[in-house]
């Protein structure tokens, strides 16, 4: 292991990690959620890219094999291994009019750190601190999350999903910026603000060979891994 930190309830990152890295989280209790951006840690233009990530894997969320693919059709890191089999692409992050109307009006000048943060206001602070702004907001990923959509379009977020000690790693495959929010789903029902911490342990990645599985997962990932691995042959 490189290095690790667990990030506490309402809390916040962000950093430059090289490509050929293992992001390992753990959820250290039942319930959790952690937001998350991507960027390219030297061209900040270049990030995840939401739409098409789903429409390129035909899928509406993310598990082992899929892969964060960025705006210039470049693969940005991979899930390698995943518990849970789902993670939440489409239910976005909580503002500060959300989580007041859920949880109750809170600010730090009363309560310091425990008071209730949102995913927006941590995003915002952490791209700030980057060269980045709230203009550079953007669709995330919530890992740990399941949220599923009903026959009427409606969508609900399972209660249920994340057990103590689930856990996900992706492995990077560009230079990134990853930012993170230990903030709740959206739209997870709870009255009460979630309270569980979540580990991220950084470790060396096994150089990537022809039969893995997030290059085989569909013939567009090994597409976009081929478009990666042509972009760094080059510099």
């Amino acid at each position: 292991m490189i290095w690790s930190i667990v990030m506490e309830p309402g809390g916040k990152w962000s950093g430059r990690i090289s490509r050929g890295k293992l992001l390992r989280f753990t959820a250290i209790d039942a319930g959790a959620n952690v937001s998350l951006l991507l960027y390219h840690a030297h061209d900040l233009t270049e990030r995840y890219n939401m739409p098409d990530t789903l429409k390129a894997q035909y899928t509406s969320h993310l598990s082992t094999g899929n892969t964060l693919m960025s705006d210039n059709g470049r693969v940005m890191a991979s899930i390698v291994s995943d518990d849970l089999g789902w993670h939440d692409t489409i239910s976005s992050y909580t503002s500060r009019a959300m989580t007041n109307a859920k949880y109750g009006s809170t600010n730090y000048q009363e309560l310091r750190n425990d008071w209730h943060r949102s995913g927006q206001e941590n995003f915002a602070v952490e791209l700030i601190r980057n060269g980045l702004g709230v203009r550079d907001l953007m669709p995330n990923v919530n890992l740990f999350s399941k949220v599923i959509c009903d026959e009427n379009g409606s969508m609900h977020h399972v209660a249920e999903h994340c057990y103590a000690g689930a856990s996900v790693t992706l492995r990077t495959e560009m230079d990134v910026l990853l930012v993170l929010s230990n903030t709740p789903n959206p739209l997870d029902a709870r009255s009460a603000y979630p309270s569980v911490p979540v580990k991220m342990e950084v470790l060396q990645a096994e150089p990537v060979d022809d039969q893995d599985v997030c290059v085989n997962h569909r013939s567009e990932n090994r597409r976009a891994f081929e478009n990666t691995w042509s972009f760094y042959g080059l510099i």
